[in-house]
C-alpha cells in the first residue's frame, strides 16, 4: 500500500468519526430542548397528589368528579384490569389526561402543557382509556324499558296517559333496525318524539306542522286549539327528556366541538362520555356539585334550566290508574288524531 492509500484511508477514518460525533450532538441537542420544554416544578405525579389532596373544587373541576367519585372510578378500572399503571403513567393519571381533554374540550397541546408530557404520550393513553371506558358501555348503558312508563309521564297528567308509549326523543340522525319474531311484541305500541323535521310514521311521533304551540299563542283567539294542545305538550315532553342531552353536553364540552380525532375514535368519544355521565350519577355528591359549581366559560351553563312554561290546562298529580285504550293497528296519523282528541277533552272536561 502506499502513502496515498494510507492518506485516503485516515481522511475517511475521520469523516466518520464526525459523523458520528454530530449525530450524539443532536440527539442530545433534543434531549435538552424537551426537557427545557417540560421543565415545570411540578412533574406530573405531583399535579395528580395536588388534585387528589388539594381541595375539593380543583378535583372536581379537573375531572367532573368528586375526589371519591374519582377514586372509585379508578380503583374500578385498576381491579378489573381495564387500565393498568406503566413504569411512568399511572392509572390515575391516566385518567385525569383523558378527563381533562373531554371534561373541557382540551387540545392535545393543552394537555401537554398541563401534564408535562409530551404530544405522543398524551395521544397514546387518551386512546387507552377512551377504549376501556368505552367497553364499560354494556354495564351503564341501558336501553328503555319497554315495559314501564318513565316517572316524567306517568306522575304528570300533562303526559299521562297520552304519551304512555313515548321511550324518549329523537333530535339527530336515526339508523334503523329490524327486530322480528317474539321480540318485536315488546316494541309494539312504542314510538319516539320527534320534531317536525321528521315524518309523523312508524315509531316518529311528530307534531303537528303549521300549528303554534307557545303558551303566549295558545291564549290568542282562533286557530286549532286541539292540534296546538297536542303540540305544546308533545314539545314540553320532549324539551323535559332532551334537557338530559343539555347536561350531557354541558358536563363534556367536547361533545360539542369534536376534535380531529379518526373517525372511529369520534364515534367511540359520545359512548365512553355516556359510560362516565352515567356513572357520576350514581354519585349524589358529584350531581350536586354540578348544580352548585357552574363554569364560567360555558355559555350553556343555564341549559339545565331552560323548561318551557307551565301547561295551564294540565298539573302534576300522584300516579294514576287510566290508560289509552290503543288499537295495534291504528297508524301513527290516527293515533296522534286519537291522542289529540283525548288531551282536549280531558282539559275541557
Amino acid at each position: 500500500m502506499d502513502a496515498g492509500d494510507s492518506n485516503n484511508g485516515d481522511s475517511f477514518e475521520d469523516l466518520s468519526f464526525w459523523w458520528v460525533f454530530f449525530g450524539m450532538f443532536y440527539q442530545l441537542l433534543k434531549k435538552r430542548q424537551r426537557a427545557i420544554r417540560y421543565n415545570s416544578i411540578l412533574t406530573a405525579d405531583d399535579r395528580v397528589t395536588e388534585f387528589l389532596h388539594g381541595h375539593w373544587e380543583r378535583i372536581f373541576n379537573r375531572t367532573r368528579m368528586t375526589r371519591d367519585c374519582f377514586v372509585r372510578f379508578s380503583s374500578i378500572m385498576e381491579q378489573t384490569g381495564r387500565l393498568t399503571p406503566s413504569r411512568a403513567v399511572s392509572v390515575e393519571e391516566q385518567l385525569m389526561i383523558f378527563l381533562f381533554v373531554v371534561g373541557h374540550g382540551a387540545s392535545n397541546r393543552d394537555a401537554q402543557e398541563t401534564w408535562q408530557r409530551s404530544g405522543s404520550t398524551i395521544s397514546k393513553y387518551f386512546g387507552i382509556v377512551l377504549e376501556a371506558i368505552f367497553n364499560m358501555s354494556g354495564e351503564y348503558i341501558r336501553p328503555p324499558d319497554m315495559n314501564n312508563v318513565h316517572h316524567t309521564i306517568r306522575y304528570s297528567n300533562r303526559f299521562f296517559p297520552y304519551f304512555q308509549g313515548c321511550v324518549g326523543a329523537i333530535d339527530g340522525t336515526h339508523v334503523s333496525a329490524c327486530v322480528g319474531g317474539a321480540r318485536a311484541d315488546k316494541f309494539r305500541g312504542k314510538y319516539y318524539l320527534v320534531d317536525s323535521g321528521y315524518a309523523n310514521r312508524g315509531c316518529f311521533l311528530a307534531p303537528y306542522r303549521g300549528t303554534n304551540y307557545h303558551l303566549r299563542d295558545r291564549r290568542r283567539l282562533g286557530g286549532d286549539r286541539k292540534k296546538e294542545q297536542f303540540n305544546y305538550r308533545h314539545a314540553s315532553l320532549r324539551n323535559a327528556i332532551e334537557r338530559t342531552f343539555g347536561i350531557w353536553k354541558r358536563r363534556f364540552p367536547i361533545l360539542r366541538s369534536m376534535h380531529q380525532f379518526p373517525l372511529d375514535k369520534q364515534a367511540m368519544i359520545p359512548v365512553a362520555c355516556a359510560v362516565l355521565h352515567n356513572f357520576i350519577r350514581m354519585d349524589p355528591a358529584s350531581v350536586a356539585q354540578d348544580h352548585v359549581s357552574g363554569d364560567e366559560d360555558d355559555d350553556d351553563a343555564s341549559s339545565e334550566d331552560d323548561s318551557v312554561d307551565a301547561d295551564p290546562d294540565g298539573v302534576d298529580v300522584g300516579e294514576s290508574s287510566s290508560h289509552l285504550n290503543i288499537p295495534q293497528d291504528m297508524d301513527m296519523g290516527a293515533f296522534r288524531d286519537y291522542v289529540t282528541n283525548c288531551i282536549h277533552e280531558g282539559s275541557s272536561g
